[in-house]
């Protein structure tokens, strides 16, 4: 693929804006791109062993392969496989799914950690992206031991809903419906029957809307702050 191409790839990433356009071009020359199809395996530790992610189109999740248990998701403009960075024995337990088509561009994780090295805004901001990832398992761990089933999942909705979600015409907040409640309840340490009940509920009170396609809530902060106190 020309650099031109990959440069257009890389430049809707905030990590890489402060390398100028030269910089960007020369990562690009070493990059290596794939379109990926929902639902295929992204292997970590195989076909792109050692690498890091950078995802331009589609999302996808990232599976720990112990105990086939959903770990988080990636969305558009964002990178994964940086655990190979930094721990290779635990990336070697994790497993990236295609949650939607998605288009990728990798690059082994030795010469990434000499970019790293190179320019320091690179480093902070991989550093960056590493220290949210554990803010995020901590933050789950903490509300696995203070808060009820009910509660952590209404979270995660609202959570979610701020991350992948688009706000509509209407005033909506809408995002693509790419979990089952399976992983919702992987994610958010609870049953699937748990996680259905609670959905169900807030469907019948009118806070969200969702089907096989689609999950919304209305975009008032005053729904917001009552699925947090219910």
């Amino acid at each position: 693929m020309k650099a031109i191409t990959k440069y257009w790839f890389l430049e809707g990433f905030n990590l890489f804006k402060k390398l100028g356009m030269l910089n960007m071009m020369k990562i690009c020359e070493i990059l290596e791109m794939d379109n990926i199809e929902k639902g295929q395996p992204i292997e970590l530790t195989n076909e792109h062993k050692d690498s890091v992610f950078f995802l331009k189109k589609g999302s996808v999740k990232i599976v720990n392969t112990s105990n086939n248990t959903v770990k988080y998701i990636v969305k558009r403009g964002h990178i994964f496989g940086e655990l190979s960075l930094y721990d290779k024995e635990a990336a070697t337990q994790e497993l990236a799914y295609a949650l939607e088509d998605c288009v990728i561009c990798y690059i082994e994780s030795e010469r990434m950690e000499g970019l790293m090295e190179k320019h320091k805004s690179l480093k902070n901001g991989i550093l960056k992206i590493y220290g949210l990832r554990i803010k995020k398992l901590e933050r789950r761990l903490h509300d696995l031991l203070y808060k009820d089933s009910p509660t952590r999942i209404k979270e995660f909705i609202i959570d979610y809903l701020d991350e992948f979600g688009e706000t509509n015409t209407n005033g909506k907040r809408v995002a693509k419906n790419l979990l089952s409640h399976k992983e919702i309840a992987n994610l958010t340490n609870t049953s699937r029957q748990t996680v259905s009940n609670v959905l169900s509920t807030m469907r019948k009170k009118g806070i969200i809307n969702y089907d096989i396609k689609s999950i919304s809530i209305n975009e008032d902060h005053e729904i917001q702050e009552r699925i947090k106190l219910t």
